[in-house]
């Protein structure tokens, strides 16, 4: 999820919710239901945490599902 893998690195790098909301531009409220997956940020939010925390956001195609 990618609430988790924000939170994570947040925590890694010893940032506070505050502090990456204001770096990154959003409110704290935002960030809050992002990290607990309750927020579908858009892409250009995304963007401007991953850039505070040094991540990059990546898309990907999915494999097909394999049916039997």
């Amino acid at each position: 999820m990618v609430g988790n893998s924000i939170k994570e690195r947040r925590k890694t790098l010893r940032v506070t919710q505050l502090q990456l909301a204001e770096l990154a531009e959003i409110s704290v409220n935002t960030l809050y239901k992002i990290e607990r997956g309750q927020a579908n940020p858009t892409l250009d939010t995304l963007t401007k945490i991953a850039d505070v925390l040094g991540m990059e956001v990546c898309l990907q195609v999915k494999k097909p599902q394999k049916t039997d």
